[in-house]
């Protein structure tokens, strides 16, 4: 242990305290005194430096002001309600939330379930052990790792020291994470586990500069001892032990009237760089603050209603934006988080029934091929009933739709009195015949689909454009879905839909204290609602801007504070009656202006619409429209080989379909496109077949499942060549 005495001329500041009070300069050598000439004290491991100083040495120590307001002057006197850092939350829920279970992971070595006391002690001792690991304020350390409960704490604690983490999840190449390393001048690490740090062994170690690593899971005797040399390295436990020690010292001698100088982190302090997912080139570090994470986590619960002990089912990437600001809502009303992944979730959902799931689109797909698969895979009657009565249960939600004045419109003329009065009457009459067939709907087939994967309150869908018929199917069983909108640079939520107002093909009402608008892509002038544009944000959730990138963030930031999302959408024109009545304000989006596809022809199309119509078919795993600059549309498919072969056996087109030619599989997908994308304003023409599908490990998507469009067009660029020719 490292042990330092020493005086200053004013309060003394002290990065921490052994278990008897001696003031540490830090755990192995690696903690470093500082002044404003630049002068820094390193001592040796294990060394034992006795000394006082008479000159202006302070080591700098920032604290969360109500998670830590024992250690700090009239810290006492705050309420629960006066949050100034993200970190502030942990003591509120301790107290009000207690003995609840906050955590549940299942599935890492040891299985963990945490407490919301037990979570706050966990976070605080983790900080003060970076602390006395050498970590000051506004330094940046990496976190790279995956979700789990460990990860929650570990973020925590190094916000919590007044420190900025760096994070990323351990499935991006190791070319991206030094990348993202280098770039946020990190200076330590964090790590998954084991296995993944012997993966960056060779590849990143020693290209980086590394002050210390800190690892969440698994054993340090089975890291990559020789890529390791002189790095300070810590497990999950050592560091919890250092801060438990040295914050059990601080606050004995607070009790014993020893008073010390700490700074508190501000709201407008930086809590986290999160870099984007680089679905047009290199990743850009978002600086986010304290007060951008703050005002999602005080105004979502209006959107998600959740109540203490309500269980949330998490898969997501605890790094990725939607994901870490919904945890951080939901923890402050007392729910139950319970860890999975994609290999467990489908058992997860029956065995934990959650009463809320937040995903991306890609997942709730998943959840409607899997719910047809068993339709179709069942017998010849009960699939006629089941099919039969969800195509009567659709039926029904549309008449629903119209009499409760849910239906899109872009038009700003409002029907008259007595027409929207005729098509209420007709909506109603309609949906009256056919909800005893809905009914029925539920007790022969809903119910039991409900049982197997729980969702009973919503499910909660971000990240990406939620196809309609996924939409309209789960709408019609009975599963609330509520789709919202945002980027990493709006922390993310900009707008969501109100479970009372869930209207399809809408992504909600503005969040409170957000406004958006709708500008002319070209000249920028202000649209009126009905009128496709960019769509521009402005709001607390706002990012400061980018890391080290002033131009970007001069592009994306006008003078005003609004910024420029790149997507197109509308906003719904506000009518005092008919069907479309309780829609006014809402946005709907239509794609990205990067992705708008612009023909010779002088035609701009959005080929989201094309994408999602074709993804319909159970023949198509994944598909790429393309066609700049060409005549005509075009299409990369990654087709699903298993149900083509079926469907050629089925339409007697080979008797031996795992020897299907490219000729025959070309022409039952174009037929299948065709059949799919025929109520599209745009047709696709040539299509080019992929035997490789496009995954995060060949580089063809992010971190968060979007297709790289532009690393696509680039790798199969000769390929595309040729089929236009």
């Amino acid at each position: 242990m490292i042990q330092a005495a020493f005086c200053v001329q004013s309060r003394p500041v002290l990065c921490g305290l052994d278990r008897r009070g001696t003031p540490l300069i830090g755990g192995s050598g690696v903690c470093r005194l500082r002044r404003r000439g630049g002068l820094s004290i390193r001592p040796d491991r294990g060394a034992r430096v006795l000394c006082c100083l008479k000159v202006e040495f302070q080591v700098r120590r920032r604290h969360s002001p109500f998670l830590d307001s024992a250690l700090l002057p009239g810290g006492n006197d705050l309420t629960s309600h006066e949050w100034k850092a993200v970190p502030d939350i942990w003591r509120s829920s301790a107290e009000k939330y207690g003995d609840r279970v906050a955590l549940v992971d299942p599935y890492h070595d040891p299985p963990s379930q945490l407490t919301y006391k037990q979570l706050e002690q966990e976070i605080l001792n983790f900080s003060e052990g970076l602390r006395v690991a050498g970590v000051i304020p506004d330094e940046k350390l990496a976190l790279f790792a995956d979700n789990s409960c460990r990860w929650l704490v570990a973020d925590q604690g190094i916000m919590a020291t007044g420190a900025i983490n760096v994070v990323r999840g351990t499935r991006s190449s190791d070319e991206e994470l030094m990348q993202i390393y280098n770039h946020s001048d990190s200076v330590a690490l964090v790590v998954d586990s084991p296995q993944f740090f012997n993966r960056l062994a060779e590849s990143f170690i020693p290209r980086v500069d590394v002050r210390f690593v800190v690892l969440l899971w698994g054993e340090k005797s089975s890291l990559n001892s020789k890529s390791i040399k002189d790095i300070p390295l810590y497990d999950y436990r050592e560091i919890i032990k250092l801060g438990q020690e040295s914050r059990d010292a601080l606050l004995q001698s607070c009790k014993e009237g020893q008073h010390y100088s700490f700074e508190t982190i501000n709201s407008e302090d930086v809590a986290t760089v999160m870099y984007t997912s680089g679905t047009s080139g290199m990743p850009k570090g978002v600086l986010l603050t304290h007060r951008n994470l703050l005002h999602q986590i005080e105004n979502l619960w209006d959107i998600v209603p959740a109540e203490p002990g309500d269980r949330f089912l998490s898969m997501l990437p605890s790094w990725h934006s939607y994901e870490r600001a919904a945890e951080y809502f939901t923890f402050t009303h007392g729910i139950e988080q319970v860890y999975t992944n994609v290999r467990y979730l489908k058992e997860d959902l029956q065995r934990y029934q959650p009463h809320y799931l937040v995903s991306v689109p890609l997942v709730y797909e998943t959840l409607y091929s899997s719910i047809h698969k068993q339709i179709y895979a069942s017998s010849a009657a009960r699939k006629f009933i089941a099919l039969t009565l969800i195509k009567i249960s659709l039926l029904y939600m549309e008449a629903k739709r119209i009499y409760e004045g849910k239906v899109l419109t872009k038009s700003p003329i409002q029907p008259s009195f007595f027409a929207a009065m005729i098509d209420w009457l007709w909506a109603r009459i309609i949906s009256t015949l056919l909800l005893p067939l809905h009914y029925l709907g539920k007790k022969l087939v809903y119910n039991k689909i409900h049982s197997a994967i729980g969702i009973s309150k919503a499910g909660l869908s971000g990240g990406g454009s939620l196809a309609m018929y996924i939409d309209r199917f789960f709408e019609a069983i009975g599963v609330k879905v509520q789709n919202g909108y945002g980027l990493t640079e709006t922390s993310p939520v900009l707008a969501v839909r109100h479970p009372a107002l869930n209207v399809l093909g809408t992504v909600g009402h503005p969040l409170k204290y957000t406004e958006i608008k709708i500008v002319d892509i070209e000249s920028g002038k202000v649209l009126p609602n009905g009128s496709k544009g960019t769509v521009k944000a402005k709001g607390p959730q706002v990012m400061k801007g980018y890391y080290k990138n002033p131009s970007a963030t001069n592009a994306a930031l006008d003078e005003d504070g609004w910024f420029n999302t790149g997507d197109i959408g509308w906003l719904v024109p506000s009518h005092a009656r008919g069907r479309s009545r309780n829609c006014g304000g809402m946005l709907v989006l239509e794609g990205r202006v990067k992705d708008t596809i612009v023909l010779s022809t002088g035609e701009n199309v959005e080929p989201a619409e094309l994408e999602e119509a074709a993804l319909r078919s159970s023949l198509i795993q994944q598909i790429v429209v393309i066609g700049q600059d060409q005549r005509r549309l075009g299409a990369l498919v990654v087709p699903n080989k298993d149900e083509v072969s079926a469907a050629a056996r089925m339409r007697a087109i080979d008797d031996d379909a795992t020897d299907l030619s490219k000729d025959k599989m070309m022409n039952l997908l174009y037929d299948e496109i065709r059949t799919w994308t025929s109520g599209c304003t745009f047709q696709i023409g040539p299509i080019l077949i992929l035997d490789e599908p496009f995954t995060i490990e060949n580089g063809l998507m992010t971190p968060t499942m979007k297709v790289r469009r532009d690393k696509v067009a680039e790798r199969y660029r000769e390929q595309i060549t040729k089929l236009y020719k």
